[in-house]
């Protein structure tokens, strides 16, 4: 289907499933919040009546909409662009059998970009900002047997004030359709009265310490289940606080991703869980400051991954979607997804931590960007900067930071994420030393990148970060040796392949070198490596190397996969070769 003169809607075997069934049913009409799992799950999504309108004026509701999927998507059932100074409205009926006195009802929202306002049977419960985190309402005195819910979404993507990520309005190159509205599963969940709120769990090599909160703030009082293969081992909760240790713990690895069951009750709640046990640290291995997976070295072989999908945008068709992308970068021989200034639902992260992939975790940009300032000076070698004073307005400050803070706050949780990204590329970077302490103080167990790609202190004792980070593009990889911190590269390669019938853009193509046949790309990919990546594992220490990228996405065509995830452009098992040579150097 035709987007404009020159590009194209793509679809994945998942979105073509979708749009072809006459029954579409529920989309992602799954659970999603493997974390914390009740048996209660409504799921909200499906077909919703939709309409744009000014605000104050009366919404029409004169189109269906198939939510989770933002308007701009096919998926969607609408895919066009949406008028900025406009509100999206969503509203759907539902029925709901009458609840016991003593349960609560709670509606929770995945994800909505940017602003929502939400209405239940008329009345405001709330509103929320922020696109990529997401937010709940105890509806238990407005619900009745037949109820009307209604979503209001605001997308204030041209201020630069609520992070954004790579929407642009005009997009093209490096920057991608932007979206607006709801992106995740709306749905109901019934609790007992008093019931858990939040479930945090931190480990090391030996066990898991769990904190354990109720709806009114308490900790909770119970008890948990730990399910073993021989048998269900109980531990008392007190204060909401118990400490877990298995016996012969088996820790968490890509090769080994074990996770440990749980069971957690309180007074007459009672949710699912899981945990995995695995110990990050920094340590000196012949001479050099190297990044640790459960007590000796590891190299951290990745793929950047936007996390976009040729038809869903924001979301794959399925939630399956993720384990697909998951499994063909093990496939091709990695062993970890940098999540590139987006955040996904529950489902990716838990993915990963069933699967065996680590993710480095950015966090979403905001602020404006400039070319000049934040690209092409930084890539001629411009790169040392004071970043105490940069992008001084508080109010953006404050809304990337929040950000950051409830990143942290639902991610820590996955044994799966490794790294955390605060800065890429000086997006909006302002006061990195702040931000990274900051983010030690609410998870010190993490490895934090505070400024990944350039902006650095003129004096290398300033720079407060776990590891030195670097992007080579457009040139050989020669990374300088540290004495302080383990060396990343964070970001390298991006090498071109368009396959016909799978680009979403007719005419134009963007990568940092360009290549014409599958085997040109797997000679320049072997060399890349092999003589440059390998060398540095050896030379400086290389702890972690991040290829751009996983997929292609609109313009881009640097994936390793097609955008519409139909054709992996290079041989597997040559791919499998060179992280074979590359794991074995960093092994010693």
């Amino acid at each position: 289907m035709k987007k404009d003169n020159n590009t194209v809607t793509l679809l994945t075997p998942e979105g073509e499933r979708l749009i072809g069934s006459r029954e579409k049913g529920i989309p992602w009409n799954e659970y999603p919040r493997p974390r914390l799992e009740r048996d209660s799950f409504i799921c909200l999504n499906g077909e919703w009546d939709f309409c744009t309108c000014k605000r104050g004026d009366v919404p029409a509701f004169n189109e269906k909409i198939l939510v989770p999927f933002v308007p701009q998507s096919v998926l969607s059932g609408i895919g066009r662009e949406m008028p900025r100074d406009e509100r999206l409205c969503y509203r759907r009926s539902f029925e709901l059998e009458k609840n016991d006195d003593s349960e609560r009802v709670i509606l929770h929202v995945g994800a909505a970009d940017q602003i929502a306002e939400v209405y239940l049977n008329g009345k405001l419960l709330g509103e929320h900002r922020g696109g990529y985190d997401g937010f709940s309402f105890d509806v238990t005195d407005q619900i009745a047997e037949e109820n009307t819910l209604e979503i209001f979404v605001t997308d204030e993507l041209e201020n630069g004030i609520l992070p954004y990520g790579k929407q642009r309005e005009k997009r093209g190159g490096m920057w991608y359709t932007p979206v607006s509205g709801i992106w995740q599963t709306v749905w109901l969940e019934r609790t007992p009265s008093s019931y858990i709120a939040r479930l945090d769990v931190t480990t090391d090599s030996e066990g898991a310490d769990l904190s354990v909160t109720l709806n009114d703030g308490r900790g909770a009082e119970g008890r948990a289940i730990l399910h073993l293969p021989e048998e269900d081992r109980i531990l008392p909760l007190k204060g909401g606080r118990c400490r877990v240790c298995p016996e012969n713990a088996l820790l968490w690895s890509p090769e080994n991703p074990h996770l440990y069951r749980i069971t957690v009750e309180s007074g007459e709640d009672r949710v699912r869980s899981y945990f995995g046990l695995r110990e990050l640290s920094v340590r000196m291995v012949n001479g050099k400051k190297r990044l640790c997976l459960n007590g000796r070295p590891y190299f951290f072989h990745g793929l950047l991954d936007q996390g976009y999908f040729s038809d869903g945008i924001f979301l794959p068709a399925e939630p399956s979607g993720y384990e697909c992308d998951v499994l063909a970068a093990k496939k091709l021989g990695f062993n970890m997804l940098r999540k590139h200034i987006k955040v996904e639902p529950e489902r990716f992260y838990y993915d990963c931590d069933r699967l065996g992939m680590v993710v480095f975790q950015d966090m979403v940009n905001n602020s404006d960007y400039s070319f000049l300032r934040d690209t092409a000076l930084p890539t001629i070698g411009l790169k040392k900067k004071n970043d105490k004073n940069s992008h001084r307005d508080p109010e953006t400050r404050t809304a990337f930071l929040s950000g950051m803070d409830e990143t942290v706050k639902r991610l820590s949780f996955h044994p799966s994420v490794a790294m955390w990204t605060i800065f890429n590329e000086g997006w909006g970077q302002f006061d990195h030393r702040s931000a990274y302490r900051r983010l030690k103080e609410m998870n010190h167990s993490t490895f934090v990148d505070s400024v990944s790609g350039w902006f650095t202190p003129k004096k290398a004792s300033e720079l407060e970060s776990d590891v030195e980070s670097h992007h080579v593009y457009f040139k050989p990889v020669k990374l300088p040796p540290s004495e302080e911190k383990p060396v990343i590269l964070s970001e390298f390669g991006g090498y071109s392949l368009k396959v016909e019938g799978h680009s979403f853009n007719l005419k134009d193509n963007y990568g940092y070198s360009t290549m014409k046949t599958q085997a040109e790309l797997e000679k320049a990919l072997s060399e890349l490596y092999l003589g440059q990546v390998l060398p540095a594992i050896r030379e400086v220490g290389l702890s972690a190397a991040v290829y751009t990228q996983l997929t292609d996405v609109e313009d881009e065509t640097n994936g390793l996969l097609t955008y519409d995830r139909r054709v992996i452009k290079v041989d597997c098992e040559i791919m499998q070769r060179i992280a074979e040579k590359l794991y074995n150097e960093a092994n010693g």
